[in-house]
């Protein structure tokens, strides 16, 4: 090799270095932002609030700490079921919440959260980010002022406590029963007094007598409520929640200002957090429910004729609330479309498998 040869590479070797150290690093190049998240959910709820926590902790690790959110449980800035009416207004940058909860400002808000008979989780995802929900609903969340960006799904929750037995429809006659969203609308069809309490006050609610009846999410959270104090029955399926979508849902304004890698990264740790939530309630649900069962709970499935009169139910609902919101009749129609789809593919590859194993184990034990 010539001296000039080995002059040069040495030249460009040392350049490179030069390069690499005076690059700065992201926190350096990045402005340094602060912002605070109320959520929907108590810190007791080490799932649905650590959704929140894991969210604030992956936007720090991936800004490099030059990103900081500061997360709140439900009643420690803003109460439960006002963490929309928080974010939409700017009080604060961002909120955690379920969309359902917010159906008096508008019924379409429920579509990308989840309504009664809907999505399995796979499939709220896949109409979401592949389907087209996330862009047809973005005017609906423009509307309240917010962002939405999915980040949580429980997976399909279980149909709640009650004290007494569920035999038949004429069973749901005056039952006064905590649920949110429209499973409430449908149940009242059906004689139901239904109330939407926050997460904090529904055991004291239940405790006293003031409700006979209250839903959740599933067995982990359930017992961490300590719903099997005071209702003995607790009932399957939660129909009226197969796989709700929980939201990050960003004031536009604080959004748009975000920087552009920014909002990629507040992105990202939100979608990790939508899959990291059900595959820990996946986790959890089993031996809590086994638990709960060997304390002395009551399991019991709704019957077969109450389960079609809730879907009879939800269907007349559904037309009722489209013939007087024609947005919610428009995107309601553009994700039956796609519910339809997806049931016939999950009956021929999924189902049919899941149907035999079912049955195949059963025999073996």
């Amino acid at each position: 090799m010539g001296t000039n040869r080995r002059n040069f590479l040495a030249a460009g070797a040392t350049g490179t270095a030069g390069a690499v150290l005076a690059t700065p690093n992201l926190a350096s190049a990045q402005p340094r932002i602060r912002w605070r998240c109320p959520g929907s959910f108590p810190k007791s709820l080490d799932t649905l609030y650590g959704a929140q926590e894991f969210i604030a902790r992956r936007v720090s690790e991936m800004t490099e700490g030059a990103f900081q959110i500061q997360m709140f449980a439900a009643g420690e800035l803003v109460p439960a079921l006002q963490v929309l009416d928080a974010a939409g207004a700017g009080t604060v940058e961002c909120g955690y919440t379920s969309g359902y909860y917010y159906i008096g400002k508008d019924p379409s808000l429920a579509l990308p959260c989840t309504i009664p008979f809907g999505l399995n989780t796979r499939q709220t995802w896949s109409w979401l980010n592949h389907g087209g929900g996330r862009q047809i609903c973005a005017e609906v969340y423009r509307d309240q002022g917010v962002v939405g960006i999915p980040a949580g799904n429980t997976g399909a929750q279980m149909g709640g406590w009650f004290r007494k037995e569920i035999r038949n429809v004429g069973d749901l006659q005056g039952l006064k029963f905590r649920i949110a969203g429209y499973g409430g609308a449908v149940l009242q069809k059906l004689g139901v007094v239904a109330q939407q309490i926050g997460g904090p006050d529904i055991y004291p609610a239940l405790e006293r007598g003031v409700i006979d009846g209250a839903e959740w999410v599933g067995p982990y959270d359930d017992e961490k409520l300590g719903f099997n104090r005071v209702a003995q029955y607790y009932y399957y399926p939660g129909w009226w929640e197969y796989a709700p979508s929980i939201d990050m849902m960003v004031n536009a304004q604080a959004w748009d200002a975000l920087p552009k890698q920014y909002q990629a990264i507040f992105e990202a740790a939100c979608a990790e957090a939508w899959h990291w939530m059900p595959g820990r309630y996946d986790s959890l649900n089993p031996p809590a429910l086994r638990r709960l069962i060997a304390s002395g709970t009551q399991l019991r499935g709704f019957p077969r004729d109450v389960m079609l009169a809730c879907y009879r139910s939800a269907q007349e609902l559904y037309r009722e609330i489209g013939d007087g919101n024609p947005r919610f009749k428009r995107i309601h129609a553009e994700w039956d479309k796609y519910r339809l789809d997806q049931e016939a593919w999950f009956r021929v590859a999924e189902d049919s498998l899941a149907n035999l194993l079912a049955v195949a184990t059963q025999q073996r034990g």
